[in-house]
């Protein structure tokens, strides 16, 4: 390592966070973690109590501080993006948001997805609408990501930043989205797992490695939006056949529906990001298919 940073990482307690965390110390680096207090952090960091909304909470929680690096695992809106902005503005050399393949919900390509398919420059941020609802905001994920990226691009003060477009992650015994055990239970049961009639495939990333990219990007000085995926694509039935193996005489039967709602991992588009970028700027994934078995058994309680 070429020189200890000091990183603020706002969020960050939970499952991609937690290894964020453990890789940034374990290369030296002096972690600093800012969320509510509703959660004591990970041994070894500095803590700080704020609520990341509030602007004033946040800037007197922080004081004279600065950071060669921010990584920001709550962004999801355009004004928490703007706040942000305005906040780290000359208080960062980098600031690193985590985004989502969901930015690209309205792409439908068989090949994977490039960056430049969706331009921050070139998405219109309406910060008017009800960011503050909870249920307006998990219908509109993928928007708030894009605008909140593009909030980050917007011109003005330069503000280095990167935004990392996560893959669906998978892995871990502490993975709390109960996906694959939807699938465990329905393969245990013989009950029908709902697919659309034409299943898309996607693309994936280990919890761990997904970690270790973030860790990464907050070392370089690459700037705007990258890809952050494994290797491969897979399919509904892949991700099926892999849990099989750990329910005894189990058999993933699949229905076909035409509307309505279908199964986690499961689409009626195109799913798949292309992490060329990433490799050009120095960063090597692995392949999905080498680590899912390793993943479906962490997340099932069925070894390592």
């Amino acid at each position: 390592m070429e020189k200890a940073l000091e990183v603020l990482v706002i969020g960050g307690n939970r499952y991609v966070g937690k290894r964020l965390i453990a890789r940034l110390l374990a290369e030296g680096h002096r972690v600093t973690v800012l969320n509510r207090g509703s959660s004591p952090p990970p041994a070894g960091v500095e803590h700080v109590i704020a609520d990341r909304d509030d602007e004033r909470s946040l800037t007197g929680a922080l004081g004279p501080r600065v950071f060669d690096v921010v990584v920001d695992q709550v962004c999801y809106t355009p004004r928490q993006a703007a706040l942000a902005r305005r906040v780290f503005s000359g208080r960062t050399r980098r600031y690193v948001m985590t985004s989502t393949v969901e930015v690209y919900e309205y792409e439908d390509s068989p090949a994977l997805v490039r960056e430049e398919a969706v331009d921050p420059a070139t998405v219109t941020v309406d910060l008017g609408l009800p960011w503050d609802d909870p249920a307006f905001l998990e219908a509109n994920y993928g928007e708030g990501k894009r605008q909140a990226e593009a909030v980050l691009a917007a011109d003005g003060p330069a503000f280095p930043y990167t935004a990392v477009r996560v893959a669906h992650v998978l892995g871990g015994a502490d993975d709390f989205t109960g996906r694959l055990a939807h699938y465990a239970e329905r393969i245990r049961t013989g009950e029908p797992i709902a697919v659309p009639g034409v299943n898309r495939p996607a693309t994936y990333v280990h919890v761990e490695e997904i970690g270790r990219f973030l860790a990464w990007a907050a070392g370089e000085d690459f700037t705007g939006p990258v890809n952050a995926a494994s290797h491969g694509t897979l399919t509904t039935e892949e991700l099926c056949e892999a849990v099989a193996a750990h329910v005894p005489d189990g058999r993933a039967v699949f229905r076909p529906v035409e509307v309505g709602e279908v199964s986690p991992f499961s689409f009626r588009r195109s799913y798949g990001m292309d992490n060329a970028r990433a490799a050009r700027l120095g960063f090597t994934f692995t392949d999905a298919r080498q680590w899912l078995p390793r993943a479906v058994a962490e997340t099932l309680g069925k070894g390592d």
